[in-house]
């Protein structure tokens, strides 16, 4: 059907910057920007494009095939291809150098596939830059780690004290039966008890 036939085509290319689409970086440094593809039928002739806030574009590329590195179409002075399409992944990142302020906003790796009617798909990352790196204070996380891992290790304990409490109850419950059933055991019959057989003798003949 023709509208399977779209879906299948739409789901064949996939663009990915990675599990986290935000990056941080130091202002006067340089900075990865990741971004990989995936194709199921292959690819020829793909182009590559990076974009700043949607608008801009900072980097291009044309790969002609799965044998051949990418070709530079456009690039900005400041960026720096480091990918490679020829491995196991097709690696498309660049780096940004001499990362200023101006330089925090949207990244956009846009991929068109003319292979598969010029399916086209992109991933955005997200760049904050800061004067310097502020170093978490985790104190409140340890206390709270600490006080939650205290409160698992108590409840254990409590929980391995029920068992042996139980079941030294258990024990000395077994061993009463023991003693019920032994003496419940006994021969009663010469002792002058209710319903033993001393009471039960037929009387003497006269």
């Amino acid at each position: 059907l023709p509208g399977l036939h779209v879906l299948g085509i739409a789901f064949a290319l996939e663009v990915s910057v990675g599990k986290t689409n935000t990056v941080m970086s130091l202002n006067n440094s340089d900075v990865l920007l990741p971004c990989t593809f995936t194709t199921c039928i292959g690819f020829q002739d793909l182009i590559f494009t990076w974009y700043f806030n949607s608008t801009e574009m900072i980097y291009q590329g044309k790969i002609k095939s799965k044998a051949s590195e990418p070709i530079l179409v456009r690039s900005n002075p400041r960026v720096e291809f480091v990918g490679s399409t020829t491995g196991k992944d097709n690696n498309i990142s660049i780096v940004l150098k001499n990362v200023e302020f101006s330089d925090a906003g949207k990244y956009t790796c846009d991929v068109k596939n003319p292979k598969e009617k010029n399916a086209q798909h992109n991933a955005t990352i997200f760049l904050t830059v800061v004067q310097k790196m502020v170093e978490t204070d985790n104190t409140v996380t340890l206390i709270i780690v600490g006080i939650v891992g205290g409160l698992i290790g108590l409840l254990i304990l409590f929980m391995l004290i029920k068992r042996v409490v139980l079941f030294i109850i258990k024990k000395t419950q077994d061993g009463k039966k023991e003693c019920l059933v032994s003496s419940s055991g006994n021969d009663n019959t010469e002792n002058g008890l209710a319903g033993s057989k001393a009471e039960q003798k037929a009387p003497a003949k006269a």
